[in-house]
């Protein structure tokens, strides 16, 4: 008998398939079929005679670039920038998807986003969700199993392809991904002194080896607010709040604590805020600034974290209308007089 791991024999090869048709051929005139029609039966499909529609190459390549940078020059300028597209970036652009006068620019430096949330724990597929963030599950229609305090998904990636469709099919939301962002635009303001006014962005595959090549310069996209949803350390983990501590706009960012479930999920909702004027930070990236535990396998703080910061981005853009309306003449001396 030929080795498992050797070439099988010329012989076995030509001769097991002719028996094996034979021996069909038997079975199927034993049950009233002949040959033929036991041969259509095995290889007939709904799609034998499918053919597509011609297409030239170049229209395919216009269909592509002609949107995407429609899509640059329109987001060049946006109301909301979400910088990461984690359970909780893909939570704040959700919440935002539901004021559709809002134009929203996530930038995900992955091709894929979804950050960690594809799987639960240690790669384990279920995912759980602390109570009572399953509240954005029945929102969204995410089925799950209730364990009292918690809810279990069957797996992780039932969440977040159900959210992230939502995501991308709202009209006031853009995605680009593959896309990093290595700076923040920092201007400086009479009123609210030095304010975050945009991202500083590049193709990942850029900014992931810059030391390998010939400095290439960066884009930009202004924003009135900013969301920092960077997640915890890592290579551009953190990102916006290491970045805000070199500049001094922040004391420090010490980085998040050992694991402690019942006090983390709670700080991270709690802290999720405004930390420099256009600047909010939600999720991990709270962690990574205040020195919050981490939660470890439970989702439910992203979820609210994200859902909060869209609330604290609404909230900085009616701020930002107040101090941009035309005062009063008395007020315009009571301002004078500051």
């Amino acid at each position: 008998m030929a080795a498992l791991t050797g070439t099988l024999p010329t012989a076995v090869v030509s001769i097991r398939p002719a028996k094996r048709q034979a021996r069909l051929n038997v079975v199927a005139q034993a049950r009233g079929y002949n040959p033929q029609q036991l041969e259509n039966l095995n290889s007939s499909t709904p799609f034998d005679n499918f053919k597509f529609a011609p297409v030239k190459e170049a229209t395919v390549n216009r269909a592509m670039t002609r949107r995407y940078f429609q899509d640059l020059d329109n987001y060049a300028e946006c109301d909301v920038i979400i910088v990461g597209a984690g359970s909780a970036g893909l939570c704040c652009a959700y919440e935002l998807s539901k004021h559709p006068e809002i134009k929203v620019a996530l930038i995900e430096q992955g091709v894929a986003p979804g950050g960690g949330a594809w799987l639960g724990g240690q790669l384990f597929s279920a995912m759980c969700v602390r109570k009572p963030a399953d509240e954005l599950l029945d929102e969204l229609n995410v089925p799950y199993e209730d364990e009292g305090d918690m809810v279990v998904i069957k797996h992780a990636s039932l969440f977040t392809s159900t959210l992230l469709s939502k995501v991308l099919a709202a009209p006031n939301i853009k995605m680009f991904n593959a896309t990093a962002v290595e700076d923040l635009i920092v201007r400086e303001d009479p009123v609210m002194g030095r304010y975050v006014g945009g991202a500083v962005t590049n193709w990942t595959l850029v900014s992931l080896n810059h030391d390998t090549q010939m400095c290439m310069d960066p884009n930009v996209m202004e924003s009135k607010v900013l969301v920092s949803s960077t997640g915890h350390d890592g290579p551009m983990g953190a990102s916006g709040v290491k970045r805000l501590a070199k500049m001094g706009m922040v004391d420090s960012a010490p980085g998040m604590s050992a694991l402690d479930m019942n006090s983390a999920e709670d700080m991270v909702v709690r802290n999720t805020r405004e930390v420099v004027p256009g600047m909010i930070i939600c999720g991990m990236e709270v962690a990574e600034l205040d020195g919050a535990p981490r939660m470890g396998p439970t989702f439910g703080a992203m979820f609210m974290s994200g859902q909060k910061a869209a609330h604290c981005a609404l909230n900085s853009l009616r701020r930002q209308n107040v101090l941009k309306a035309p005062a009063t003449p008395v007020r315009e001396r009571e301002l004078a007089h500051a």
